[in-house]
């Protein structure tokens, strides 16, 4: 036993020090390459921090895009996924919930056209992208309620598409929140 304790002893130093110290340095040192500098990418408008590029924020007003819904009601500090599956009927309810609300206030759209991301959670429950078919399928709405023609803001909704990563990795997207900020900017 003796023979065992001081290797184990210094071995868990060892560990300590670079599991508890170097490692976090480290960490916090690539974040400072990253963008945003590992605080995070703000948004802005008219010189104002409106959000975070990669946490979601809740829209639910007709003038806006609407993004993916959080389990977690966007609350950053508690990010979840509902952890309810397509047999659970309480879960299902609330899709329907969803998608009824969708089409009334998306006239023209049916059941069938809806995107899966705008009536289910994401695992994290702060998903800040939806698919560009889940903006495209929202067009008429935002333009109507702006009194915009809708190619002017189908035309928006293609600038904000970002492709895969080397268009092999993922698939297309649109941040809902830089898409409203972009919106909110339109003439």
């Amino acid at each position: 036993m003796k023979t065992y304790l001081l290797p184990s002893i210094k071995i868990t130093i060892i560990l300590l020090v670079i599991l508890s110290g170097l490692y976090p340095l480290a960490i916090a040192a690539i974040g400072k390459l990253t963008p945003g500098g590992g605080d995070g990418v703000t948004v802005t408008l008219n010189g104002k921090v409106v959000g975070y590029a990669n946490i979601g924020q809740k829209f639910t007003k007709d003038k806006y895009f609407w993004g993916r819904p959080s389990a977690a009601d966007y609350k950053a500090d508690a990010g979840a996924g509902s952890n309810k599956g397509p047999s659970n009927a309480d879960y299902l309810k609330d899709v329907k919930a969803k998608i009824d609300t969708f089409l009334k206030h998306n006239p023209g759209v049916t059941t069938a056209q809806i995107p899966s991301e705008l009536v289910t959670y994401s695992g994290s429950g702060l998903d800040p992208d939806i698919s560009p078919d889940g903006a495209r399928i929202q067009v008429a709405r935002v333009a109507k309620v702006r009194n915009l023609p809708a190619g002017k803001v189908l035309a928006l909704v293609n600038q904000h598409v970002e492709q895969p990563l080397w268009g092999l990795f993922g698939p297309a997207k649109v941040n809902v929140l830089q898409l409203n900020v972009a919106l909110d900017q339109l003439k």
